[in-house]
C-alpha cells in the first residue's frame, strides 16, 4: 500500500456525509443521525482509498464487498456520492413508501445493498459469510497469475451489535477459520438508546477479540485522525492469517449541539441545530441536500478506479477461459446462477417396495447423489453432522490448510454449536454468489436462528435448512427438543418454503424445488424415525407442494397430512373403508408452493364435497386454511419411545379412524353442502 495523501478536499466530503446525514433523517422526521455522522470520517477514508467497486456495474463479481451492520442512512449517502442508481431525490424520499431509502438497508432493493441489516449483529456474521465465500471459491478457481478473486469484506458495526450474541458465535467461527480477508471497523462511540454503554456493556472488547485469534487495532481519534484511519486499515489488509477488528473511537453525532448523547442517536436533529452544524462546517445554513461538486468529485474518482479494475479484470477472466476452460466454464456458469444442465436427473427415485427410512436418512441419499454435480453446494451443521446426515463421505472440510483440519476448498463447514451465526453466515454466502448454502441442525434448534431466517426470506436469499428430529417422533428427548410450535412460525414467514416431505420422493421433490428456486429460502422438516415409501407418490407431483396421494370418487372424507403423519393417514384411511367410509388422502409437504399453484389445480386438491380432517404431530394452527377439522397436539409433547408417544396423543391409525368416522358423522348430521375451505371472499 502507498502511504497515505490527503485530498485538498477530504474535509469538504467528510462533512458533505454528516450534513447530509441530518438532512436526510431531519426531512424523514425519523431515523439515526448520529452514526453516520461520527463514521462520516472512515466511511470517507474507505471509499475513496481502499473499496474496489464498480458503482455502474454493482454486481461485479470480484467487487470488495461492504456491510454496514449497524444499518442507517450512511449507506445510502456513501452509494448516491459515488454514483449508484440512487438520486437525490432517492434521499429525500428516505423511509417513505415505495421508496429505494427504506428505514434499514435491504438487499435486493437498492442498487449496491449487499445484505439486509437494521437487526444487530446479523450484518456482522453475514460479513464473516461473505469472507468465507471470497476464501472458499479462490481457494478453488484462482491459479498461479490468475488471482481472480481476491476481494475484501468490510463491516462497519456498533456497540449494539456486539452486545448481540450472535456477533460473538460469529466471530469466534472467523478467528477459527483465520479469515484474513475480513476487516471490522467497530464504531466505539460509547452510545446507545439507553444512554452511554456503561450502563450495560462495559466489557473490554479488545480483549474479547483477541481471545478470538483476531488481530485487533485501534484509532482513538475517530473523529478527525484520517492519517491514523487510513493506516489502520493499510495494517488490516497486510494481515492474511486472522480477520481484524479496528477499535474506532467516535463522536456520535460530531458537530451537533447533542453530539456525544444518546440524544443523537434515533431522533432528528432540531431545524436550528442542523443550521449551526452547516455553519460551523463552512455551509450554507439553509441550504439543504447540499453536496459541493468537490465532494463528487472525489467520488468519481473512486468510481473511476473501480469501473478500470473490472475492466482488468474482465480481461483476466477471459485470459484465464483459454488457460483454464473448464474451471472458467464452472465459475461463469455458478456466477450466472444457472444450475448445470439435467442435475435433478441425479434425484433418487423411489418404489414402494423400496425400504422405510428416516426423511434425514432419505437428506443424505440425496446430497449423495447430487453432490458430484453441484459443486456450488457448501454445507455444513451446527454440531450435528452425525444427527442431521450432512456430511457426504469423502468431502472435505472447509478449515484453514495450516490447521490440517481441511481446506479453504473444501465443502462442509463446522459452525459448532452456533444456530444463530451459522444461518445469518449462510445468508452472507448465498449474498455472496456462486454458492447454494445448506446448514443443518434440529429442528427445534432453528428457533435459536430465528432472526436470521426472517432476513432470508425477506432478503430473497437462496439456502436450505436441513431440520431434523422434527417432531415428537424424535421419542426420548422429549418436551424440550420436540418443536411443537416451531412449524407453524415458520410457515407464518412470507416467502420461506418449509417442507415436511413424507417419504423418499417427497424428499427428492424438495430438494428440486429448494434448489430451483433462487429467491426463495427453503427449510426441510426431516424425520428421525423410519417412513415407508407411499403408493401414489412422485416427485413431480409433490414438487407442487400438495398432491392427492390416494384417490376416491364420491368420498365421505379426505385426510390431509404432511411428514410422518401421512402414513399414519393412509393407515387410518384403510380402516375406515373396512368400515364403509371412502377417504381420499392428500399430502400436503409444502404450504408455500401449494399456495402458489394455479386456483383449479388447489380445488381440485382439496374439494368440496365432504369434510376434510388435518393431521399433523405438532400444533394444528394454521391448518384451519386447508381443513375443516384438525388433530394434533395443544400441548407439550413426551418423553419415551416414539411409537409410545404416538399413541399417547392418539396419532395411530386406529385412533385417527375413529376420529375421521366422528368427523363424517358430524358433518351428515349437520347437513347442508360441504365446501372446501379455500373458498374465501378474499
Amino acid at each position: 500500500m502507498s502511504p497515505f495523501t490527503p485530498h485538498k478536499y477530504d474535509d469538504v466530503a467528510i462533512a458533505t456525509i454528516r450534513t447530509l446525514a441530518a438532512d436526510v433523517v431531519g426531512k424523514a422526521n425519523s431515523g439515526h443521525p448520529g452514526a453516520p455522522m461520527g463514521m462520516a470520517p472512515i466511511a470517507h477514508i474507505l471509499f475513496s482509498r481502499f473499496v474496489n467497486a464498480n458503482p455502474k456495474n454493482s454486481r461485479w463479481f470480484n467487487r470488495d464487498r461492504f456491510v454496514l451492520s449497524n444499518g442507517c442512512a450512511l449507506q445510502y449517502i456513501l452509494l448516491h456520492l459515488l454514483g449508484y442508481k440512487l438520486s437525490m431525490d432517492d434521499l429525500k424520499a428516505f423511509r417513505q413508501i415505495e421508496s429505494l431509502t427504506p428505514g434499514h438497508p435491504e438487499a435486493g432493493h437498492t442498487d449496491g445493498i449487499e445484505v439486509t441489516t437494521g437487526p444487530l449483529g446479523q450484518g456482522f456474521a453475514n460479513g464473516v459469510g461473505l469472507a468465507i465465500a471470497q476464501a472458499h471459491l479462490g481457494a478453488i478457481y484462482n491459479k498461479d497469475g490468475f488471482d481472480l478473486i481476491n476481494n475484501y469484506t468490510y463491516v462497519f458495526c456498533g456497540d449494539g451489535c456486539l452486545m448481540e450474541g450472535i456477533a460473538s458465535e460469529a466471530a469466534s467461527l472467523a478467528g477459527h477459520l483465520q479469515l484474513g480477508n475480513l476487516i471490522v471497523i467497530y464504531d466505539d462511540n460509547h452510545i446507545s438508546i439507553d444512554g452511554d454503554t456503561a450502563v450495560a456493556f462495559t466489557e473490554n472488547v479488545e480483549k474479547r477479540f483477541l481471545s478470538y485469534g483476531w488481530q485487533v487495532l485501534h484509532v482513538d481519534n475517530g473523529d478527525s485522525d484520517l492519517l491514523s484511519m487510513y493506516n489502520a486499515v493499510a495494517d488490516a489488509r497486510r494481515e492474511k492469517l486472522k480477520p481484524t477488528i479496528i477499535r474506532l473511537k467516535t463522536t456520535i453525532g460530531y458537530g451537533s449541539k447533542q453530539q456525544g448523547t444518546h440524544g443523537v442517536h434515533g431522533s432528528p436533529l432540531k431545524a436550528d441545530d442542523i443550521e449551526a452544524l452547516k455553519s460551523k462546517f463552512g455551509f450554507q445554513p439553509t441550504e439543504k441536500f447540499y453536496v459541493p461538486q468537490e465532494t463528487y468529485d472525489i467520488y468519481a474518482e473512486s468510481a473511476k478506479r473501480g469501473a478500470a479494475l473490472e475492466s482488468t479484470w474482465n480481461a483476466l477472466l477471459q485470459a484465464y477461459s483459454n488457460e483454464y476452460p473448464k474451471e472458467h466454464t464452472e465459475l461463469t456458469r455458478r456466477i450466472s446462477g444457472k444450475l448445470p444442465a439435467n442435475w435433478e436427473k441425479k434425484l433418487p427415485v423411489y418404489k414402494t417396495t423400496d425400504a422405510a427410512q428416516a426423511s434425514r436418512k432419505l437428506s443424505e441419499i440425496v446430497l449423495t447423489a447430487i453432490t458430484p454435480v453441484l459443486p456450488d453446494l457448501l454445507g455444513g451443521s451446527a454440531d450435528l453432522t452425525g444427527s442431521n446426515l450432512t456430511k457426504v463421505k469423502q468431502s472435505v472440510d472447509f478449515q484453514h490448510p495450516s490447521t490440517g483440519l481441511g481446506t479453504y476448498s473444501g465443502t462442509y463447514i463446522r459452525y459448532g454449536v452456533r444456530e444463530h451465526a451459522m444461518g445469518a453466515i449462510a445468508n452472507g454466502l448465498s449474498a455472496y454468489g456462486a454458492i447454494i448454502p445448506f446448514v443443518a441442525t434440529f429442528l427445534n434448534f432453528v428457533s435459536y436462528a430465528a432472526g436470521a431466517v426472517r432476513l432470508s426470506a425477506l432478503s430473497g436469499h437462496q439456502l436450505i435448512w436441513v431440520a431434523t428430529h422434527d417432531s415428537i417422533g424424535l421419542g426420548e428427548d422429549g418436551p424440550t427438543h420436540q418443536p411443537i410450535e416451531t412449524a407453524i412460525h415458520l410457515r407464518a414467514i412470507p416467502n420461506l418454503a418449509f417442507w415436511r416431505p413424507a417419504d423418499g420422493n417427497e424428499t427428492s421433490a424438495a430438494y428440486w424445488v429448494a434448489l430451483e428456486s433462487k429467491k426463495t429460502p427453503s427449510i426441510l422438516s426431516l424425520s428421525r424415525q423410519n417412513l415407508p415409501n407411499l403408493e401414489g407418490s412422485t416427485i413431480e407431483r409433490a414438487a407442487r407442494g400438495g398432491y392427492v396421494l390416494h384417490e376416491e370418487a364420491d368420498e365421505d372424507l379426505t385426510i390431509v397430512s404432511c411428514g410422518s403423519e401421512v402414513c399414519i393417514a393412509v393407515e387410518a384411511a384403510g380402516k375406515l373403508k373396512a368400515g364403509g367410509i371412502k377417504t381420499r388422502i392428500v399430502s400436503l409437504p409444502c404450504w408455500l408452493v401449494f399456495d402458489q399453484q394455479d386456483e383449479e389445480y388447489r380445488l381440485s386438491v382439496l374439494r368440496s364435497g365432504a369434510p376434510i380432517l388435518s393431521l399433523e404431530a405438532l400444533s394444528t394452527a394454521g391448518w384451519q386454511k386447508y381443513s375443516h377439522e384438525q388433530y394434533g397436539l395443544s400441548a407439550w409433547g413426551a418423553s419415551g419411545p416414539y411409537q409410545k408417544v404416538y399413541e399417547k396423543f392418539g396419532i395411530t391409525g386406529s385412533n385417527i379412524a375413529s376420529v375421521g368416522k366422528r368427523v363424517v358423522e358430524f358433518y351428515k348430521k349437520r347437513g347442508g353442502e360441504v365446501v372446501s375451505p379455500l373458498l374465501k371472499a378474499f
